[in-house]
This record gives C-alpha cells, structure tokens and sequence, in this order.
C-alpha cells in the first residue's frame, strides 16, 4: 500500500509546485508574473526533486506513468512490477489531477483576471509551440528517452548515493527543459499532463476554452511511454560490463 500512497502524494507535490509556477509566472494579478521560463523550468526540476527525497524510499519516487513501465519491463524490483503498474499508474495520474484542483482553488482569483484561455490551459497542461504531430511526439520522445536512458545509467556510477542521485534527476529536468521545453512544455510524463487536462476539462474556470484532447490524448502520453521503452531498450544493449 505504501508505494501507491508514495506516488499519490508525491505527484500531487509534484504537479503542486510544477502547475503552480506555470501560474504565478503567467497568469494576471500573480505577484511574480512575467518571471519567465528560467524560473518556470528550474521550478519543475525542483518540483520533481523534492517529493524524490520524501517518497524515495517509499515508493522509488517515479512519479511517472512512462518511467513506471519502463522499470517495470526492466526488472528486478519489488515496488515495479507489472502487477503494481496499473495500480501506480492510476495513483501518479490521480495525484497530478488532485494537484492541479488544489492550484486552481489557490490561484482562483488570478485565473479570474486572466482573459487567454490558452494561458489558462498552458498552467495546467502541456502544448506545441508550433502545432505538428509528428514533431511533437519526437520532441516528447526524446525528452523522454534522455530522461529515462540517463536515470538506468546512474546504476553505472560506482557508490552513487542516492542523495546525489536525487540531485541529478533535478539536473536532468532543467537540461531537458531548458533545451528541449520551448517546443512542447517537455511533459516527459503522462500523468503531469493528462490528471491535471482532465482537472481543466472539468473544472468551472472562467473563460478556459478548450481542453485540446486532440493533442492531449496522443502526443504528451505515447510520446514519453514511447521514448521511455525505446531508452530501456538501448541501456540493455550496451554491453556495459
């Protein structure tokens, strides 16, 4: 039961802090508006760092429906597998959507003030700078693959503490973001986008337009699982030893 409770509450932090400075940094009347996309990222990087260190342990802290399933096909662990996948994947999409209404209800007054429903939707959910699908989805899957491909590799890393290992997946989110973020919004996650979409979609936010399922049910869920897979592949072929 713990790792579920661990991946429940840990994405809900997760999407807590992620969502939340997607709103204070865009949305009107936020005291920090127009901080811009250096605190946005190393915010998301905070955001999944920080739950990382409490549920470690707990849950082994993934968070993610693409990085679940791929350690579940790796192997090996007693938290990931194929009969917990479902249950942890269910778990890490219902925290992200939970984090999104708790963002909502703190910044009501704000998203209130705001005309954009694009902004709007931007707060809780991922979106292409320039709509292409094919493109899209790559982008997501390389985020993805470069996430997950560097997170089997740490095992390489004689005597890594998992401390540091901590700090390093941070690392991982801000390099990701801050290279690759301006053509998706990186959700390199499932569960980061579709809990908090499904929040959007249902929630009485003024004016908030569409909910853009067209895009949301493909590219930010089948790109990340995609990549992940492909990541895992690739670490089992090297011939590391």
């Amino acid at each position: 039961m713990l790792p579920f409770i661990g991946e429940f509450l840990g994405t809900m932090i997760l999407i807590i802090l992620g969502d939340g400075v997607v709103a204070n940094v865009t949305l009107n009347k936020s005291g920090m508006k127009g901080a811009g996309s250096i605190q946005i990222t190393l915010a998301w990087g905070l955001a999944v760092m920080l739950p990382a260190f409490v549920f470690g342990q707990a849950s082994g802290a993934s968070f993610n429906p693409a990085l679940t399933i791929a350690l579940a096909a790796k192997g090996g662990s007693d938290i990931y597998t194929w009969a917990n996948v479902p249950g942890l994947c269910i778990c890490e999409i219902l925290g992200a959507f939970v984090g999104a209404v708790i963002v909502y209800i703190l910044f009501k007054d704000q998203f209130d003030a705001t005309d954009s429903a694009a902004t709007k939707l931007g707060v809780f959910s991922t979106g292409p700078s320039v709509p292409n699908m094919a493109r899209n989805f790559f982008s997501e899957f390389i985020g993805t693959f470069i996430l997950v491909f560097t997170i089997l590799g740490m095992s390489q890393v004689p005597e890594l503490n998992a401390g540091v290992a901590k700090l390093l997946v941070f690392g991982i989110i801000v390099s990701v973001g801050m290279s690759l973020g301006g053509l998706t919004g990186y959700a390199i996650n499932p569960a980061r986008d579709l809990g908090p979409r499904i929040a959007h979609a249902i929630l009485p936010i003024k004016g908030k337009g569409d909910s853009n399922w067209k895009y949301g049910l493909i590219v930010p869920i089948f790109g990340p699982i995609c990549g992940a897979l492909v990541a895992l592949l690739l670490y089992n072929a090297i011939p590391w030893a």
